[in-house]
């Protein structure tokens, strides 16, 4: 019988002694194989090429209280941090039900999990987004607890192939399902007032009208096809003293462009106003926001939840008479702490909320 020898493939090439690009981070993007390349990076606080950190992991399991048996969801699995830690305290012993929009993330994800002993038997990845818990939960609910960890993940963030950042010129796509509208699409085509809209509602931005001035009198000259095309757009139209005090100002634009190409408020509504509905009772309900407009959805809708209720947050259950739907866990967000922050600045925007599901009332007989 005829064997045939793997193909060899040379490892990416690179100047200096250390690799820039995300192509060439080889060692990073493998860290089965190179554990200790990404262990230097966490303790540098860098994050990994190809990897997301997790954020809040204690304090998720100290609030979640997993028990083996248990069925929960996360509703954004990117790198299956928080859902690999989740598992763990199953046991071996119930289901998790990791949701992601990303087919390319979510299959590496489902492979990696399942290499360290989580395949389909407590594990299951479902292709779909926040927005359509009602779906999952009529073929997998209720759960006993359920994860959203909102924005994107470092993996994408950081492969510029993705068109997420600026810091590196790639296709202006930011799709984070690969269908549908890209940011290409909105740049080119939306007009100057709808584009200020899109940058000042989505990226809070006092620049909005310049940003978007720039913007159309550029594509008026050639298309606006890639990431590093559009940041020099932005840093030409707006004013120098901005550039030197707020970053780099092509920041609030990408944001701004992200949400609007994803559709990542609506969904975060629909999905909120879904997510109590799929809860059994004393179930409980995490988020983590990034800014914040998603911070103000996920406060408000927790807030008309728990509406009436006058206990104390440390109650363990509501006393005043007012039967609210759930019980919030804090009036104010958990933050990263210092020493979090430290080994992964990107949790340094990072709020985590929290609430369970309460027990309808008894009826009197």
């Amino acid at each position: 019988m005829e064997t045939t020898n793997p193909v060899h493939r040379r490892r990416p090439r690179y100047k200096g002694t250390h690799p820039t690009k995300f192509s060439e981070k080889y060692k990073e993007l493998n860290p089965e194989k190179y554990a200790g390349t990404a262990e230097h990076v966490i303790e540098k606080g860098g994050t990994p090429a190809g990897m997301h950190i997790p954020i809040c992991v204690k304090e998720i399991l100290d609030f979640f209280q997993i028990q083996p048996g248990q069925v929960g969801l996360d509703t954004t699995l990117g790198y299956g941090g928080h859902t690999l830690e989740m598992l763990k305290c199953l046991k071996g012993q119930g289901h998790i039900y990791g949701l992601d929009v990303d087919p390319i993330e979510s299959a590496k994800t489902r492979d990696r999990l399942a290499r360290q002993g989580y395949g389909p038997e407590i594990l299951t990845v479902i292709h779909t987004n926040f927005a359509n818990l009602d779906q999952v939960a009529r073929e997998h609910g209720p759960f006993q607890f359920i994860l959203a960890d909102l924005g994107v993940s470092s993996m994408q963030i950081d492969n510029p192939e993705r068109g997420f950042s600026y810091h590196a010129d790639a296709p202006l796509d930011m799709r984070m399902s690969q269908q549908g509208v890209s940011a290409r699409d909105l740049v080119n085509g939306l007009s100057e007032q709808e584009l200020a809209d899109v940058i000042f509602r989505y990226g809070e931005d006092r620049n909005a009208r310049r940003i978007a001035r720039g913007i159309v009198e550029a594509r008026e000259q050639q298309p606006l096809e890639t990431t590093g095309q559009l940041a020099e757009v932005i840093k030409a139209s707006v004013p120098a003293k901005v550039r030197r005090s707020e970053g780099h100002p092509a920041r609030k634009t990408f944001q701004a462009l992200r949400i609007a190409v994803n559709g990542e408020l609506d969904r975060l509504q629909e999905g909120l106003e879904a997510a109590f509905s799929l809860l059994k009772p004393q179930g409980r309900l995490a988020v983590i926001t990034f800014h914040s407009l998603e911070d103000r959805i996920v406060k408000t809708g927790l807030a008309a939840f728990a509406k009436g209720c006058t206990c104390p947050p440390d109650f363990p259950v509501c006393v005043c008479g007012k039967t609210p739907d759930v019980k919030l866990i804090s009036r104010k967000p958990i933050l990263p702490t210092a020493e979090e922050i430290a080994e992964n600045p990107r949790a340094r925007s990072a709020k985590l909320r929290a609430a369970e599901k309460l027990k309808p009332p008894a009826r009197r007989a």
